[in-house]
């Protein structure tokens, strides 16, 4: 037994995500094709504009039910919108946040991106930490927004009963899955401006823009958009159910700061956090490479239910390292 720990604890989780981000992108994208749906309370973008693919985003559903009027909302409806809340906690909890670091088709993008990035040798932009933690908000008022706009326009607060198709799920509109994702299957449809009304042309604009945004940052900063994802927000509030968890003794960091360079959004309480058992910060993504490149024994832990499942260990390190040398 302690021998399968200590291959386990050698292993580069990096190379098991590279490949795990590649299964999921097929299987959300494409799974359609084969008869797949893995759900339509996902934590994570499997975007309903790409035909065939293997399960839906939450938040489209959730801003449709979020503009249903008050007096269906509370009523009868508002249990199946109860049932779907609870579904797509139930299914985040398995993995916490994990889901955007390993699964998240558009996380997987931005991977790609970084790493044409590194092709053409340009250098990474740089943040302080003030205008890390000011950008950080933002998701915060997207998810607002993603509720309380809806909602709005459903309920005819504005007076303007034909933006209620127009504007029932503002933030799709606007999400560069719905531009990006379709294209991997051909679809080029979700990349042009939607005349057929204001409303759909304004947001159909903004979409190109958010879009434009998104590749032109993700080629400069590793996981640009996931600063201000809103489902990294709603990720975030629920993390502390999560089954699978990140933690660290902080009695074992010498602070030597490794954890934090490889970090991919810049997350410094990772090394400087010596107080804290549960480790895992608000744009934590849980990919683990604060574990795989943490070369103290048992500092940093991967547990699920509380049983560790891979951990920081020196032989671990050096071992990696060596790999890397030898280009393994």
């Amino acid at each position: 037994m302690n021998r399968f720990r200590d291959f386990i604890n050698t292993i580069r989780i990096s190379r098991l995500r590279f490949w795990t981000q590649i299964v999921a992108f097929l299987l959300l994208v494409y799974g359609g094709y084969l008869a797949v749906n893995i759900g339509n309370e996902l934590p994570t973008f499997a975007c309903v504009f790409t035909d065939q693919r293997g399960g839906s985003c939450y938040l489209m559903g959730f801003q449709h039910q979020m503009s249903l009027p008050w007096n269906r909302l509370f009523s009868g409806r508002g249990i199946g919108v109860v049932m779907g809340f609870l579904t797509f906690v139930g299914i985040f909890m398995l993995l916490n946040k994990a889901w955007c670091g390993f699964l998240c088709p558009l996380g997987t993008i931005q991977d790609w991106l970084t790493a044409a990035r590194r092709k053409t040798g340009l250098m990474y932009a740089t943040y302080g930490e003030g205008v890390f933690q000011r950008l950080s908000t933002i998701k915060y008022i997207l998810l607002a927004l993603l509720i309380l706009l809806p909602m709005a326009i459903g309920n005819s607060f504005f007076g303007l009963p034909k933006l209620n198709h127009d504007f029932g799920v503002p933030f799709c509109m606007i999400c560069p899955g719905r531009t990006l994702l379709p294209i991997f299957q051909g679809d080029l449809s979700q990349l042009a401006i939607d005349f057929s009304s204001t409303t759909k042309m304004v947001l159909t604009t903004l979409g190109l823009l958010v879009t434009g945004l998104f590749l032109a940052g993700a080629f400069y900063k590793k996981r640009f958009f996931c600063l201000f994802c809103p489902m990294s927000a709603l990720h975030t509030i629920f993390h502390r159910a999560g089954l699978l968890r990140l933690t660290k003794n902080g009695t074992k960091c010498t602070r030597c700061g490794n954890c934090y360079r490889v970090c991919d959004v810049g997350i410094r309480a990772i090394a400087d956090d010596l107080d804290h058992h549960n480790i895992v910060k608000d744009d934590c993504m849980m990919c683990f490479k604060c574990v795989e490149m943490c070369p103290e024994e048992g500092c940093l832990k991967i547990t699920f239910l509380g049983l560790p499942i891979y951990q920081s260990t020196e032989k671990g390190f050096f071992t990696r390292m060596g790999r890397r040398t030898h280009g393994k």
